[in-house]
């Protein structure tokens, strides 16, 4: 699943996009924004695939917006001024929606998304150094990641590593099967058994849920 987010701050255009994701097999919406703050911390709570980014936002254009990602999803500048088409693909753009457009170009667009994505090989392993050794660990071993102060513990299906990194740092790199769920916690979403009350059910551990996570936590169980 494509993990979507829409950036948009027209009604119109905001409600076109969230039906077109729904409408389409592969796409999982996940967040939705109308301004720029807004819109940065749910990319940092959500981690989305691709951004449905309007050109002009309120008091920022989405270009100079995606342009301060540190972590950049794949985007589709959205936008009614077609003259802005050349900046939005200096920026790597996938495609260029002009406003108002049907479904069917809305699906041309998807498709090069897929097909950019099919290209592009999988992150499958991360290197966690501990002590003096480098281990090669393939993602899909991993439950959790735990904070210990000055160290992270990686929980694996094996045994653990203890290693000198930050949660922030990781949770940039790590890719959008991987979900932050605390200030001390990120969690593999294959791993989570189920959710109750503030926590989730991780392999045999009952792992917290923080409050500024809780809401993109609970949209993983909402069908």
């Amino acid at each position: 699943m494509i993990r979507c987010m829409i950036i948009e701050d027209e009604p119109l255009a905001k409600d076109l996009l969230e039906r077109y994701i729904m409408e389409t097999d592969g796409l999982n919406l996940v967040a939705i924004a109308e301004e720029a703050e807004e819109a940065l911390s749910e990319i940092e709570s959500n981690r989305p695939d691709l951004l449905f980014l309007d050109i002009k936002l309120p008091g920022i254009s989405g270009l100079n917006f995606y342009k301060t990602l540190i972590k950049r999803p794949k985007v589709i500048f959205t936008t009614a001024y077609p003259e802005y088409a050349v900046d939005g693909f200096e920026l790597e753009a996938i495609d260029y929606l002009l406003k108002p457009f049907a479904y069917e170009r809305f699906l041309s667009a998807i498709s090069k998304v897929k097909i950019l994505l099919d290209s592009t090989p999988n992150q499958d392993v991360i290197i966690i150094k501990e002590d003096k050794k480098s281990h090669r660990i393939k993602l899909s071993s991993i439950s959790y990641i735990e904070s210990l102060g000055d160290y992270v513990k990686f929980h694996t299906l094996d045994r653990t590593y203890l290693s000198s990194e930050t949660l922030k740092s990781l949770e940039l790199s790590l890719p959008s099967s991987f979900i932050r769920t605390h200030k001390s916690y990120i969690v593999s979403l294959d791993a989570i058994d189920y959710m109750e009350g503030n926590r989730v059910k991780v392999n045999d551990q009952m792992l917290p849920v923080g409050y500024a996570y809780r809401e993109s936590v609970s949209k993983l169980f909402k069908r």
